[in-house]
């Protein structure tokens, strides 16, 4: 910028227009590194604007009837004082400690040194003073460790005044909080009587929900205090705040300016000054060979981590027994619709039959959460979404004669009122579906009724209702040995509907050859129920007519000389 340089700033309807294009995102910036953060450096411009004053001078304009006013800043040229103190650029490394005129005089003083951290810096500015003295001016940093970054986390200030001074026990609480858990087990004290986990593990800490992630903090600070000034604390000032956790995100306030334009500092004081600072990012890159050996590693190290899950999980997949058909089923309960009483509720349970079997762990019954219904359309709807899974296994050593039964999902629907009493909805039963897939099935169920009003009028003040002993009696209970069974005179009546989900799967060593699977054709894997014989059959009548048409596509594609010869050797044979 040329000396004496005069910038027009215009105040009017639109706003002010600046002289210089100032960054005014403040903000934070989070960035996730995998490198070490001591890697981090960061280049630091700070530089006095304008003189406090030439700030503002009002500049006549002709044009009066849009109410505008026309200002002109002065800019100067930055002075050069005798102490640089107009303009400083450092660069800062993670957490590195640049004192400040205040702290660089306080140190000095041995009897001022308290802490083992103050004669730690105490040695340091004697060894500054051997070499010459403080390099930097205005430019200073609070570390992780010192007591102005203890007293921003923890919050201790009430106003933003500078010069508000936190009391005596804002002090104490934050040396509590940061105190280090280094004290060891007192004998003879159990962990009963113990109020404070000195050192917590990691289930402690998972059993607990403690979230604990590291944090550590550093400040760059300017003191833009007037020449011959620098040190008083009155004029400190926070240019960035850099917050790195332990998963290695870093948090920087505010970001680093990069092609934006600089940020500005106004100070305010017996002269208005003004400051504009610059910040960027100067870690040093990454070296092609460094990062070609990093990837190596890196790749190493998942391929380790892969060999090691594939040994927990082995390579071989779980096979079925010989001569077994493994069968899963996971269903999911999804609506009840079309009953007379609110607060639904299913308990269920699977039956199988001759030839079937479970693992002595698997559940073959449940009961899912009561549910409120809800009107869509003119019906009332209850909505369970409850889920269920089940394993079981076929033996294939069936004779040949015998059609082996399906397991049979048996069901029963109930309400449950105010007083905690139930009373019957509907009982109903699903056949599991024969194939694999997915199947979505819609059960109607019923209810066992008596003559007359006096059993609703007690079912619906009382509760209770006429119920099965026996839920298999819906269909043919597994106890019943005849050849017929009569339910000549049992009363019914027709209620809601029940719709499930089944995820089948089925698994079996005859699935993994094909030619064994046309050798035995007539094994239990095609005899599993009616459906699959029907379907056998009109695979048969299917690949007939595909014959059937092919032959007559070739006799149609024929010339008709030949056709009349072969029909005339036809008519001779028969005669």
């Amino acid at each position: 910028m040329r000396e004496n340089a005069v910038v027009p700033i215009v105040i009017g309807t639109l706003g002010l227009v600046m002289a210089e294009d100032w960054s005014l995102d403040t903000g934070e910036a989070v960035y996730r590194s995998r490198d070490p953060v001591n890697n981090l450096r960061i280049r630091v411009l700070l530089q006095r604007v304008t003189p406090a004053s030439a700030l503002v001078q009002n500049v006549p304009r002709e044009d009066r009837n849009r109410g505008d006013l026309e200002l002109r800043l002065l800019s100067t040229k930055p002075a050069s004082g005798g102490h640089g103190d107009d303009k400083e650029e450092v660069v800062i490394s993670w957490q590195e400690k640049l004192f400040s005129q205040f702290e660089y005089e306080l140190y000095k003083n041995e009897a001022a040194c308290h802490t083992p951290l103050d004669r730690q810096y105490h040695q340091d500015v004697l060894s500054m003073e051997r070499r010459g003295g403080r390099k930097n001016r205005r430019i200073f940093t609070y570390t992780d460790h010192d007591r102005y970054t203890n007293l921003e986390e923890h919050g201790l200030s009430v106003t933003t005044s500078y010069h508000e001074s936190p009391s005596f026990l804002a002090e104490r609480m934050a040396n509590v909080r940061r105190r280090r858990q280094d004290k060891r087990q007192l004998d003879g004290v159990s962990m009963r009587n113990r109020i404070v986990t000195l050192e917590p593990s990691d289930e402690f800490r998972k059993n607990n929900h403690i979230i604990n992630t590291p944090v550590q903090t550093m400040y760059i600070m300017a003191d833009l205090a007037p020449s011959g000034k620098l040190d008083s604390k009155e004029n400190e000032h926070i240019l960035c705040t850099i917050r790195v956790d332990g998963n290695g995100v870093i948090t920087l306030k505010p970001d680093v300016t990069g092609v934006k334009g600089p940020y500005r500092l106004e100070v305010e004081g017996h002269k208005r000054e003004l400051w504009k600072y610059t910040l960027q990012h100067m870690s040093e890159s990454v070296q092609r060979e460094e990062q070609e050996r990093e990837q190596n590693i890196y790749k190493d190290l998942y391929s380790r981590h892969k060999d090691y899950l594939r040994s927990l999980v082995g390579s071989e997949f779980e096979m079925t027994p010989a001569g077994a058909l493994r069968l899963f089923i996971n269903g999911e309960i999804l609506s009840a619709q079309e009953y007379d009483h609110d607060n639904l509720y299913i308990r269920f349970f699977m039956e199988l039959p001759k030839h079937w079997s479970s693992p002595g762990f698997q559940e073959l019954s449940g009961v899912t959460q009561s549910c409120k219904t809800k009107t869509e359309g003119r019906e009332n709807v209850a909505y369970f979404c409850y889920p269920f899974t089940f394993e079981i296994f076929l033996s294939e050593e069936v004779a040949s004669e015998d059609i082996p039964q399906w397991p049979v999902l048996y069901f029963e629907v109930l309400s449950l009122d105010l007083w905690q009493r139930y009373r019957v909805e509907g009982y109903g039963s699903v056949i599991l579906p024969d194939t694999p897939g997915m199947h979505t099935v819609t059960a109607q169920t019923w209810r066992p009724v008596e003559l007359g009003t006096i059993s609703e009028l007690r079912r619906f003040f009382i509760g209770g209702s006429p119920e099965l002993e026996d839920m298999t009696y819906i269909r043919i209970p597994g106890t019943f040995q005849g050849s017929r069974l009569s339910r000549y005179g049992f009363r019914t009546e027709t209620t809601g509907t029940v719709t499930f989900r089944f995820h089948c799967i089925h698994q079996s060593r005859s699935f993994l050859d094909s030619s064994s699977l046309r050798r035995r054709m007539q094994s239990v894997l095609d005899r599993l129920g009616g459906s699959s014989q029907q379907s056998s059959i009109y695979n048969v009548l299917d690949a007939f007519h595909r014959a059937r048409r092919r032959m007559q596509d070739a006799r149609e594609s024929l010339p008709q000389d030949i056709l009349n010869t072969s029909r005339a050797s036809l008519q001779q044979s028969q005669a």
